[in-house]
């Protein structure tokens, strides 16, 4: 029976966890899926008529109507009994198969966060997790420097997958990034939807890496259509205009970071800590012995890989230790402090902050961002420059 196909889907979901894209069509597929579950195909039937009148174009709950009219004389085992072309169907499947993995795979609101959201700024209110396996995107609040979660949405991704390397390859970057600017849907044709957030793909690290490409943002969906299946796009990140909209009250252009990765790690807040508290140590160690004008003690803290925008490492201790020779004293503050791990990498995190260096008739403030690395169990700086 089709309740077959949902039953897994719905074991381990946790009713009792609301959240807000648990409002509008998001709550009435699941609720579909439980009466499914429960083979009550009248009442699933029931629902998905009234989700069709809501939503007209929301095809996966036209599959949904039509498997449900077919079972009622005979008995089917899968999504996409009723005919359609085959390509289609399987779109429909996937997503299918997405929100109801997601469904079963929901993380405790409380209990874990993504391993990537190490420490949020304090001017950065909100930060989105995308996990393209799971077709999911996570929206969690700073709260006192601890990530709460807030929301989460269906999102399609590029049509080969993820890991970006090349233009053109229809590939979903991996990575650390931030939103842009807002571009406004009059400004665009009608398949962005309700708007746009672009994100700063190539990142500093990805053009280390050489990958190349563009045009990588976050947008809802044209108005004919309600969501595209997982791998739909050409890199970007795709949401249901509704889901947009909501998005959008979360995000702000120069402040939002955008982690994207293939399958998030989560972590226990106490697992969370200790990460983020040895991270923290090792910055601290880093400023301090930039202080003490111990230039050895300092240039110990950056891996032999390191290089500036400018400069490889070889270059750039000399240029320090030239540097700390002809000052008697520096201060140096950091704050209002980001920390985010990068997926896929064990070892690498994006550090940004405002730095403030004092010396001897010398004062000077920036944004600086940072790339640490573990290197046989010490955190090393690998880049460094100013944002």
């Amino acid at each position: 029976m089709l309740a077959v196909a949902v039953g897994a889907g719905l074991a381990c979901a946790a009713p009792e966890d609301r959240r807000i894209s648990d409002a509008g069509p998001e709550a009435a597929l699941r609720q579909i899926f439980a009466e499914i579950e429960a083979n009550r195909l009248d009442a699933a039937l029931d629902r998905t008529q009234v989700l069709l009148q809501a939503y007209p174009n929301f095809r996966l709950a036209h599959l949904i109507r039509g498997d449900l009219l077919l079972a009622r004389s005979q008995p089917i085992s899968t999504f996409g009994n009723a005919s359609a072309p085959d390509e289609r169907l399987q779109e429909l499947r996937d997503e299918a198969s997405a929100r109801l993995r997601a469904y079963r795979e929901r993380p405790g609101a409380t209990d874990y966060v993504p391993r990537y959201l190490l420490q949020m700024g304090p001017e950065q209110e909100y930060a989105v997790v995308v996990d393209t396996q799971r077709a999911r995107l996570y929206v969690y609040r700073n709260e006192d420097g601890k990530p709460r979660f807030v929301a989460d949405y269906y999102a399609s991704h590029g049509k080969a997958g993820s890991a970006k390397q090349f233009e053109g390859d229809n590939k979903t970057p991996v990575g650390v990034y931030h939103v842009t600017s807002f571009i406004d849907p009059a400004k665009l044709p009608d398949f962005y939807g309700r708007g746009a957030f672009p994100i700063n793909y190539p990142n500093t690290w990805d053009r280390r890496l050489g990958r190349t490409g563009y045009g990588i943002w976050l947008h809802g969906t044209p108005s004919d259509t309600y969501a595209r299946p997982p791998r739909a796009s050409e890199g970007c990140v795709v949401l249901a205009n509704q889901d947009f909209s909501s998005l959008s009250n979360f995000v702000r252009p120069g402040l939002t970071p955008v982690i994207i990765s293939n399958d998030i790690e989560w972590l226990s807040l106490d697992d969370w800590q200790a990460e983020r508290s040895a991270l923290n140590d090792a910055i601290e160690a880093w400023r301090s012995d930039w202080e003490s004008l111990d230039v050895e003690r300092y240039l110990a803290h950056y891996s032999r890989d390191f290089r500036s925008d400018k400069l490889g490492y070889a270059e750039w201790v000399a240029r320090k230790r030239r540097v700390a020779n002809a000052r008697d004293w520096v201060k140096v503050e950091i704050g209002k402090m980001s920390m985010f791990r990068q997926p896929g990498e064990e070892s690498l995190v994006e550090v940004t902050f405002e730095q403030t260096y004092r010396s001897a008739g010398y004062t000077d403030t920036m944004r600086k961002r940072q790339y640490w690395t573990k290197e046989d169990g010490q955190w090393r700086v690998v880049y460094e420059g100013g944002v």
